[in-house]
């Protein structure tokens, strides 16, 4: 969960999303971070838990308590007043109990400033009354005069001597002037303010751009810089730049968790005035919120006088856009009406060619019906055509052959006829007995035979084994020796694909038994890329090309 909210907290403070000044953008990005301020706020509430993890520490010392609870306040002074008060007030008592002068006027200045955010100006006055002006270190005068200065800033804003207590404020800025250093980024803001009271806008204007331009990171100060930048131009009646500004520093304070802030409050008031009534509304109510979570009386006071006039306004608006959302509804409801019956009437003229068409669709059906059914009965014509001419075919060229063959075997067995009763005329029996029991004519003959008849039926199928070789996967398909023009397994699926399916007739024929013509069968089909129980069906349509269905 740490890791995570770590994460986050990166990921928001490394990645400038605005552009340089570009009010849509930054509007836009403002408007998702007012959506998102709770992720903000937990990553506030994790750093504040593991700070306060460590006073859980056993047996730490006072100092250690007092550096933890410095961390605290600082955490707390812009986010919780009251919290920050009650860490600063614990830090007050544990540097009277250490008897240490610094720390103890360190934690009167601390609560003095945490006082006058809280409206307590009296208590604050008090406080700071009760330190030495003599005693304290070079170190913590910056921090005096700068709790001064706030103190008569805030309590000028309120109060019927405003030029008194803000003549006060001016002395104690002069002296701030003197003890900081000039280089330093306090310093240039501080004398910008005091340009700004001159009337010396655009000095004070270059000193603030500046600072801004070089700040890398989201952090408080680009939030102080921003707002400052945002009151030059409010003295110059400038509200694009004014938004633009206040925006920017909106955004910053947001994504610390700055609570006690004023750029909201400022931001909703330029809204306003340009007449953004609905954004004017949704800064002013979280500024409030801001105010009242932080506990911060002054910013409360401030917001509450302005507060009613925007809400006023926005309720005005909302009650403008009910009575136009109501007259656009019966505007609406009006149309509706006239949209049904246009709608009915539509409906009826539909149904009418509906039916219509029903019709025309069924005829059309009809005729489609057919004609497929007459270009079904022509593709079966053709096919039986084909299937007739290609048994025509087989049968003229192997009868033709047929006649050829029995023509030889006649004179060959006229011959062997002869031979013999040669043999036997002469009494030869040995060699009669010895040509009888030989195998070697038989032998030839069978090879000649198959021979001939892989010629003929390779005559009639040239690419039977391609075909053949296409059903199979491949891997698995027929590789022929050197002059070898059909295999066994070939020579079985070529008398298949001429009609001869029984593997008893098989058998005759290759001289093979009839089981183990249909162990052949069985593991060749096995091999087979196709259905297996297509395979044969496919075996005997090689070469034929059926007329096909469109």
């Amino acid at each position: 969960m740490k890791k995570s909210l770590f994460l986050i907290f990166l990921f928001f403070q490394f990645c400038n999303i605005y552009p340089a000044i570009e009010k849509d953008t930054i509007s836009q990005h403002l408007d998702k971070l007012l959506d998102n301020k709770e992720m903000y706020m937990q990553i506030k509430e994790q750093k504040i838990l593991e700070i306060k993890k460590m006073l859980e520490t056993p047996d730490i010392s006072e100092t250690q308590r007092y550096d933890i609870n410095v961390r605290l306040y600082d955490q707390y002074k812009t986010y919780i007043s009251d919290s920050a008060i009650h860490f600063a007030k614990e830090n007050l008592q544990i540097a009277y109990k250490l008897d240490d002068a610094s720390s103890i006027n360190k934690s009167k200045l601390s609560l003095a400033s945490l006082y006058t955010i809280a409206g307590m100006y009296i208590e604050s006055m008090d406080l700071l009354k009760s330190i030495d002006r003599k005693k304290i270190p070079e170190q913590l005068l910056l921090n005096y005069y700068d709790t001064y200065k706030l103190l008569y800033s805030s309590y000028s804003s309120n109060n019927l001597y405003t030029n008194i207590y803000h003549e006060k404020s001016n002395l104690y800025r002069d002296s701030l002037l003197n003890v900081l250093d000039t280089a330093s980024n306090h310093y240039k803001i501080v004398y910008s303010e005091k340009l700004l009271d001159q009337n010396k806008l655009e000095e004070s204007k270059q000193i603030l751009q500046n600072l801004l331009d070089k700040s890398e990171s989201e952090d408080h100060e680009r939030a102080v810089l921003a707002y400052a930048i945002a009151n030059v131009y409010k003295k110059e009646s400038n509200l694009e730049q004014q938004r633009v500004y206040y925006t920017i520093s909106a955004i910053c304070d947001i994504k610390n968790a700055i609570k006690e802030n004023a750029s909201l409050q400022a931001l909703a008031i330029v809204l306003y005035e340009t007449g953004d009534i609905e954004n004017a509304y949704r800064c002013i109510k979280s500024s409030m919120e801001d105010a009242m979570f932080c506990n911060a009386r002054l910013r409360t006071f401030e917001i509450s006088k302005i507060f009613p006039i925007i809400d006023t306004a926005y309720q005005e608006r909302v009650t403008k856009q009910k009575e136009e959302l109501q007259f656009f509804l019966i505007l609406v409801s009006v149309l509706s009406l006239f949209l049904i019956v246009a709608v009915i009437y539509v409906y009826l003229q539909m149904k009418r060619v509906a039916r219509i068409r029903k019709e025309l669709y069924i005829t059309n059906v009809k005729l489609n019906e057919l004609n497929t059914d007459l270009q079904e009965n022509n593709i079966q014509l053709n096919n039986l055509n084909i299937e007739l001419s290609e048994a025509n075919r087989i049968k003229e060229t192997y009868i033709g052959h047929f006649l050829d063959l029995c023509s030889m075997y006649i004179s060959k067995l006229e011959k062997y006829q002869n031979t013999l009763n040669k043999k036997a005329v002469e009494k030869k029996l040995d060699e009669l007995y010895k040509m009888l029991k030989s195998h070697d004519m038989i032998d030839n003959e069978l090879k000649e035979l198959y021979d001939n008849f892989d010629n003929i039926f390779l005559h009639l199928y040239p690419n039977f084994v391609e075909d053949f070789n296409s059903l199979l996967l491949e891997e698995e398909r027929f590789v022929l020796k050197p002059n070898e023009l059909l295999n066994t397994e070939l020579r079985i699926f070529a008398l298949v694909r001429l009609g001869i399916v029984d593997s008893s007739k098989i058998a005759s024929f290759l001289h093979y038994s009839a089981n183990t013509i249909y162990n052949y069968r069985t593991r060749v089909r096995n091999k087979a890329a196709v259905p297996r129980d297509e395979f044969e069906s496919l075996v005997t349509k090689i070469g034929v090309k059926f007329t096909k269905k469109s």
